[in-house]
């Protein structure tokens, strides 16, 4: 995880919120730094951690991780974290039987749109243990990326449905987090993505956007992060406070500073 960015948050793995719903979103410029910075945030919080990856493999996400102070290999060992590789998951689904369930099943139905069985695999891998003793602090769902379920047919509609479902599981029921990132194309004629944006949005309480520089690449800034907490529960005029940093990533860490603050300018 990036301290500087917990700073920002004004959190740490020790006092993370329960029950909330954090969006990623990523335009012009790619947001995953932030997928690997909640991903090795809540397995240091001890928190029960289903990673439904879809973008990259797991030896990505566990070299990554490796350089943030986290094993993915020693976590999915003892039990802490499930790893859905939807890169390898893709071609399994082809070539099991009809019958077996598989969490992925919508790429060989002819009607695109049944994300239950995704919902029952990360329902059974974040379930309570059934002595009651909790061997972990609070169930975690994170999703990279949800724009790929879009691509690969399904509507936007049937995607919010599926996040909706798993809030209920996740959040409300066992007063778990959820973190999704979604891709903004910036493709006004992307109704679909938008839907999805825009609907995720309404219903978060902390959305993180990256951004690509306006003026294009540099060397020392590296993009700018938007931070809006929300409480979707109040008005809009009282529950939106939101921050903008500009930001450079390193090796192992990201620095953020204020917007024309760089070291490299000043």
């Amino acid at each position: 995880m990036f301290p500087e960015l917990n700073n920002l948050l004004n959190t740490a793995p020790d006092r993370a919120e329960q029950g909330k719903l954090t969006l990623l979103c990523d335009a012009k410029t790619d947001g995953s730094f932030l997928v690997h910075h909640f991903l090795s945030f809540y397995l240091k919080a001890n928190c029960k951690v289903c990673f439904v990856a879809l973008v990259q493999s797991f030896s990505h996400y566990n070299i990554v991780g490796r350089k943030l102070g986290v094993s993915l290999t020693a976590a999915r060992e003892c039990g802490q974290l499930v790893f859905l590789e939807g890169l390898k998951s893709s071609v399994d689904v082809f070539f099991r039987a009809q019958a077996e369930p598989h969490p992925l099943q919508f790429l060989r139905e002819a009607n695109v749109g049944n994300l239950q069985p995704l919902y029952e695999f990360v329902r059974e891998a974040l379930k309570p243990m059934e002595d009651g003793q909790a061997a972990w602090r609070y169930p975690v769902l994170l999703v990279d990326d949800l724009s790929v379920l879009l691509s690969l047919g399904l509507g936007a509609v049937a995607v919010l449905d599926f996040m909706h479902y798993c809030r209920v599981a996740v959040c409300w029921e066992q007063k778990g987090n959820i973190v999704a990132l979604v891709h903004d194309s910036g493709d006004a004629e992307d109704e679909e993505n938008d839907i999805l944006l825009n609907g995720l949005s309404h219903q978060s309480h902390l959305i993180l956007r990256a951004e690509g520089l306006a003026t294009g690449f540099c060397r020392d800034v590296h993009g700018q992060l938007r931070i809006l907490w929300r409480t979707p529960s109040q008005p809009a005029a009282q529950r939106d406070r939101s921050l903008t940093y500009q930001y450079k990533i390193q090796d192992k860490s990201v620095s953020f500073f204020a917007k024309g603050m760089s070291p490299a300018v000043l």
